[in-house]
């Protein structure tokens, strides 16, 4: 039998049960919520130190506004009432909830959305463009899209060649974050020094050791993501659980092994920040087809992802002249795109392959198709649409060239986060 085609417990679609079912919930939702922390060092990290204190504020903003945004509003939307086969949104009143366990794991999937764009737009951005679109984006952008597969939305509908799968939110919740910052990184533009006569500057991050420690937790974080995305633990959901952890280190870890050795090859000597990347690349791969890929398939799918991010970097920098300061436009909206594609190749629901390499046929990449292209235009042209109001509003989206030369710490917040260092800077 081959490595693609291998059985596999699949996601039981069945409302959480039990005692068991909501402490895994809360547990998976308690690692991705620490996965802020790992987004914070990643960003950090790979960014001026001269930024650090703007982008701990951002990343706080994140999970307290997207908290407060999605309890509101945001799950109403995604999860509401009156949802029915077909819809579009599924309003069902303010502060809409059907469980504490289920409103506090998909809260923090809300906030991982919007920290994505937080990491592309980084080192010249007000912190109040910023505060309103990750408010927009946790509240409307995010849930609703949501809603299209995870609460019996249009993609679900049975005009549609398969039904659309996204387990844990490749298109969902990293492809919607990517696309929203590519938009945002467009119209914010480069940071001073990015381009020199049309060719990309490479700009070092203060400190690739925070990077690193932060790759570290979202990969322990990303246990949670894919694993609490089972809704349930329990007998044979158990098992399931455990394979979708399974599956997600696996992808993970190829996707790191293989954009070490594309680094290493194209230039080389192994890069540790497209190491790292390639790491985050493997996860969002496997992110959407955790529940429907063999452990084989989610090795060769890692691998790909791994190469795609490297490419993908130097595309958006060399050929497009996009500014992504830590590469999330390539981890979270190529990767996604290909997380979610990839089911449609050599996905399986249990020992039958729906994929067109192990005798699915091609619906099932059909609807993926179908899927990846609606999530692609509805976050491009919402962001693109609340960024040009708030520019327009606000007075711009992005800070001085004097204050970016500053650096946001001191500019936006008035602190720095290494004062030893401006003080030598200033004396020297």
């Amino acid at each position: 039998m081959s490595i693609l085609n291998m059985p596999l417990i699949i996601q039981d679609t069945a409302a959480i049960e039990g005692d068991m079912g909501m402490l895994w919930m809360l547990i998976s939702g308690i690692l991705v919520f620490f996965m802020q922390a790992g987004f914070f060092l990643v960003e950090s990290g790979m960014t001026d130190s001269k930024n650090a204190v703007n982008i701990a504020m951002k990343n706080f903003l994140d999970i307290a506004v997207g908290s407060l945004a999605f309890w509101f509003v945001g799950y109403s939307l995604m999860y509401g009432a009156d949802a029915s086969g077909g819809g579009f949104f599924h309003w069902g009143g303010f502060i809409f909830s059907q469980g504490a366990a289920d409103l506090f794991f998909q809260t923090v999937f809300a906030a991982t959305a919007a920290t994505i764009v937080s990491g592309a737009i980084a080192g010249r951005t007000k912190y109040t463009t910023y505060a309103i679109f990750s408010i927009v984006l946790t509240a409307f952008i995010y849930p609703i899209s949501g809603g299209w597969e995870w609460n019996g939305g249009w993609l679900n509908a049975e005009w549609m060649p398969a039904e659309f799968i996204d387990f844990a939110g490749s298109s969902i919740v990293h492809s919607v974050g990517g696309w929203a910052a590519l938009v945002a990184a467009w119209m914010v533009g480069p940071r001073i020094g990015k381009f020199l006569n049309g060719k990309p500057v490479e700009m070092h991050g203060h400190n690739q050791m925070y990077a690193t420690l932060g790759v570290f937790i979202l990969w322990l974080g990303w246990f949670g993501f894919n694993g609490g995305s089972q809704l349930a633990w329990g007998g044979d959901d158990a098992t399931a659980a455990s394979q979708v952890v399974l599956v997600t280190n696996l992808a993970a870890a190829a996707g790191t092994l293989s954009a070490l050795l594309f680094t290493w090859f194209k230039n080389g000597k192994p890069n540790l920040a497209m190491t790292l990347n390639g790491a985050l690349a493997g996860l969002v791969s496997i992110t959407a087809g955790c529940g429907n890929m063999s452990e084989g398939g989610a090795v060769l799918a890692g691998l790909i992802g791994g190469i795609l991010v490297v490419l993908s970097i130097g595309f958006i920098e060399k050929t497009l002249k996009i500014d992504d300061a830590v590469g999330a436009i390539s981890v979270h909206g190529v990767a996604g795109v290909w997380g979610t594609l990839v089911i449609g190749l050599w996905g399986i629901d249990g020992d039958a392959g729906i994929g067109i390499f192990n005798g699915g046929g091609a619906a099932q990449l059909g609807a993926q198709a179908i899927g990846v292209i609606a999530y692609a235009v509805w976050a491009l042209v919402m962001s693109f649409i609340f960024l040009f109001i708030i520019k327009k509003s606000c007075g711009g989206l992005r800070v001085t060239e004097a204050e970016e030369i500053a650096g946001l710490d001191i500019s936006e917040h008035g602190s720095l986060a290494y004062p030893g260092k401006r003080q030598r800077e200033i004396e020297d």
